[in-house]
């Protein structure tokens, strides 16, 4: 059984979940959904920005017999586009993705910025339109039409905002989170809400490009554990209670990445979480009004 988190609501997610950001068609879609739930994997991340929730709800209604899962055994996220801010349009944008994925209910469903499309990151209708959006996912969710509701990229300022205009404490924060982007402040402020931290971006760029991968420090680590430099980065976050979200097309990386039952020494750990390093590798929304 794969290890869960609690939310605040008393809903359990898997604490791994298999990103889907940049993986495209049918035959890929296929191939990673039947691997990482041959895997083990049993939370799969999309948005309506990405363009795959048609072809991974195919995927999922197809494979998921093979492997005895019923609708019940998968947790399935997916997250509002930029574009569809505001009360009518989250409402319209929602129903687009539970359509597209073949699915019921959602079992999370994210704002994922804190901006709108075509405006400005300073023009105050963001803060207007997002928490209109905001009270269309509290409709929803008390509708029973979605598990648990929650935002992405929202930086302290964003969530203080949000708090002052809803009756439901979103149950997640889905930010990068790494040992070169750590944060503290938004993880504290989200623990004393009771807001769950979710991380992505775990392993920094691409795994041919990222400089995060390629750390002395991390690379020593790993090298002395024998396991891959991204274990180790996820299994640091996840040993801090962090939920990651590992994307991968190759199959051995999906793997790998959620084989991760070993620990990190206190000294390992501290050692990752203070390598002095600042380098974000994702958008900024902290520009976001």
């Amino acid at each position: 059984m794969q290890e869960a988190v609690t939310l605040s609501n008393g809903i359990f997610m898997p604490l791994i979940g298999f990103g889907t950001y940049k993986i495209h068609g049918r035959e890929i879609i296929n191939t990673v959904t039947k691997t990482a739930l041959q895997a083990g994997y049993r939370s799969f991340d999309t948005a309506a920005v990405y363009r795959n929730e048609h072809d991974l709800g195919e995927a999922l209604q197809k494979f998921m017999p093979e492997f005895g899962l019923a609708r019940e055994d998968i947790f399935v996220t997916s997250k509002l586009s930029p574009r569809d801010q505001g009360r009518e349009e989250c409402k319209r944008a929602f129903s687009q993705s539970l359509a597209a994925l073949k699915v019921d209910y959602l079992d999370l469903f994210l704002i994922h910025w804190p901006g709108a499309q075509k405006l400005k990151p300073e023009d105050p209708r963001n803060q207007v339109l997002r928490n209109e959006s905001w009270a269309s996912l509290e409709e929803i969710y008390k509708s029973g039409k979605v598990r648990a509701i929650g935002v992405s990229n929202y930086t302290v300022s964003h969530l203080k905002d949000l708090l002052r205009h809803s009756t439901v404490v979103p149950h997640v924060n889905q930010v990068e989170y790494h040992p070169y982007c750590l944060q503290k402040e938004l993880k504290q402020f989200c623990q004393s809400q009771g807001i769950y931290l979710q991380a992505y971006s775990s392993l920094g760029t691409t795994v041919e490009k990222s400089p995060l991968l390629h750390d002395r420090t991390l690379t020593c680590v790993a090298k002395r554990l024998s396991h891959s430099p991204a274990q180790v980065l996820l299994r640091w976050a996840t040993q801090q209670g962090i939920g990651v979200l590992p994307k991968s097309t190759n199959e051995k990386h999906i793997r790998e990445n959620i084989q991760l039952n070993f620990c990190l020494s206190d000294e390992d750990l501290e050692a990752l979480s203070n390598l002095n390093i600042k380098e974000k590798y994702a958008w900024d929304p902290s520009v976001v009004l």
